[in-house]
């Protein structure tokens, strides 16, 4: 009894002051979390509409389903279709992205607030006072928890119209995801000591759950390949929402939620803070990095070749799937005028491509974005202080990154476009220009993010919140038919749409010097305000 008594006192210590934790971690995301939901459930219930107006009737909904039994690579793409009511053409066609978005949202919270909160040495002063063990990573993942709960709640009740059992089964698929990757995040911030590591090793896991799924569903046109069973997004898929729902799946995610959170708290618990179990690599006894560029690609290196990867990958995927996307769209006029509202020309097929080109363009803004605040990253960590202790100047340091950022997300738009090329087969000039037109609007984006770096340090982190808002406009604006005026908001509305369209040259040239013009505003507070340190 005595014994049972300490296992359980010395549980509880472990977990001290996890409660003030959450509560100031929920604090610390009073933004980012908001956002994100707001993303999602807004991208989610955007569908239903969009998809009724497109498919008003039943036979145009059978239609589509035959369409996709016989259409592998847009299986691939958004998955298989198993009803032909909207609810059920709803969770088909945003279902993968919604669950993305949350796995994403979730390991970027957990991460944050345990391998980050390490990094940066704020964990150990935490540590010092009457906090558990386990109190960091527990309130870690409440944080996500709680922010997948909201959004499944939102979803829940945005889409009961459709059908409340539906809309129970989707919003559960999709917070089951979210949490699944927030305890793989846990995993992965035991065992790494950095934080970006730890996100990329997650990002990883999520990107072969993704192809999984992918090829899974390539295979199959019901769900039932053991590829997609071996990725949670085919689990999400095989609830099958507004379909005959499968309840019992949610207890594939119940399971490795547990197996991974056990995992992860027995990792906490035979670590040191600020240890990991993959030790990093030492470095040369002399240094070998002669710039700040060499500096920045240094530590920018496996970002870049990780996205470039993924752009040159999804434009082979894009590109095959042109062809398909006319068969899919047939004679339907409100799918026809949609494409057309995203890439700006009658023949569907160019406006298929134009249209990918401009979301690869979008994907770009968070590259860029990401690799700008960089910069924001060295300077809190207090990197920045000691590099720029020596002679190098700030406006130096500041261009060895931006060099990076820029640069990469011209990089990113040219494998872009090969790629769309090498998918569909045709000549390679007109989709890399296609691509490359969206560079100025991506440009703007990052220069937008400089400002905010330069002048007012500590909202860097809301170019994340520019960012999320002009991809929202550029994904769903067309489908809802949002008036022209707000779609102008986009920088990416300005743009000539390629391939088939006309190119004008100065919307281009215009986001050029604006995008340089924010950039330089931005570097000019950078050289005159104090450092953080």
């Amino acid at each position: 009894m005595t014994t049972a008594f300490a296992v359980r006192t010395g549980s509880t210590r472990q977990l001290a002051g996890t409660g003030t934790l959450l509560r100031f971690a929920l604090r610390r995301d009073r933004v980012m979390l908001p956002v994100w939901i707001a993303v999602n459930t807004l991208m989610v219930l955007s569908m239903p509409n969009a998809l009724g107006a497109v498919y008003p009737t039943e036979a145009d909904r059978v239609g589509l389903m035959r369409q996709m039994q016989a259409n592998s690579s847009l299986r691939a793409m958004i998955g298989p279709v198993f009803g032909d009511s909207v609810g059920a053409l709803t969770a088909w066609r945003i279902g993968v992205f919604a669950a993305v978005l949350a796995a994403v949202m979730s390991l970027l919270v957990v991460v944050r607030h345990t391998r980050d909160e390490e990094e940066s040495g704020r964990q150990e002063l935490v540590a010092s006072g009457m906090v558990g063990r386990r109190a960091s990573l527990t309130a870690a993942l409440l944080a996500a928890a709680v922010a997948d709960g909201v959004l499944a709640l939102l979803l829940a009740v945005g889409l009961a119209g459709q059908g409340s059992a539906g809309a129970v089964a989707f919003s559960l698929g999709v917070a089951g995801v979210g949490l699944l990757f927030a305890t793989t995040a846990a995993i992965a911030a035991q065992l790494t000591e950095s934080a970006r590591l730890a996100r990329g090793l997650t990002s990883a896991v999520l990107g072969t759950a993704f192809v999984l799924r992918a090829a899974g569903d390539a295979a199959t046109d019901d769900g039932s390949s053991v590829l997609t069973w071996l990725s949670p997004l085919g689990w999400a898929e095989n609830l099958r929402a507004y379909a005959g729902e499968r309840w019992w799946v949610l207890l594939l995610f119940a399971a490795a939620v547990a197996a991974q959170g056990a995992v992860a708290y027995a990792l906490a618990g035979r670590r040191d803070v600020g240890m990991s179990f993959l030790s990093t690599r030492p470095g040369p006894a002399a240094g070998r990095l002669g710039s700040a560029g060499a500096l920045a690609w240094r530590l920018q290196r496996g970002s870049v070749l990780g996205w470039s990867a993924g752009f040159l990958i999804a434009g082979v995927v894009y590109g095959g799937m042109a062809e398909g996307a006319a068969d899919l769209v047939g004679d339907n006029a409100q799918a026809r005028e949609i494409f057309e509202r995203m890439g700006g020309q009658a023949a569907l097929t160019d406006a298929f491509l134009a249209a990918m080109a401009g979301v690869m363009g979008l994907v770009a803004t968070l590259y860029v974005v990401g690799s700008v605040l960089r910069l924001h990253g060295e300077e809190t960590s207090g990197r920045a202080e000691a590099v720029l202790a020596g002679p190098l100047g700030r406006l130096r340091w500041a261009a060895g990154h931006l060099l990076v950022a820029f640069g990469g997300a011209a990089w990113l738009m040219l494998l872009a476009g090969l790629g769309l090329a090498a998918g569909h087969g045709r000549e390679a000039g007109a989709l890399v220009g296609a691509c490359l037109v969206q560079v100025p609007a991506v440009w703007v984006l990052g220069g937008a993010a400089v400002l905010l770096y330069g002048l007012v340090p500590r909202a860097a982190p809301t170019a994340w919140g520019v960012a999320g808002a002009v991809v929202l406009i550029g994904w769903i604006g067309p489908a809802l038919d949002l008036p022209q005026r707000v779609l102008d908001l986009s920088p990416f509305g300005h743009l000539p749409k390629l391939p088939g369209g006309a190119m004008h040259w100065s919307p281009p040239l215009v986001l050029l010097c604006l995008a340089a013009a924010l950039t330089a505003t931005g570097l000019a507070g950078l050289r005159r305000r104090d450092m953080t340190t």
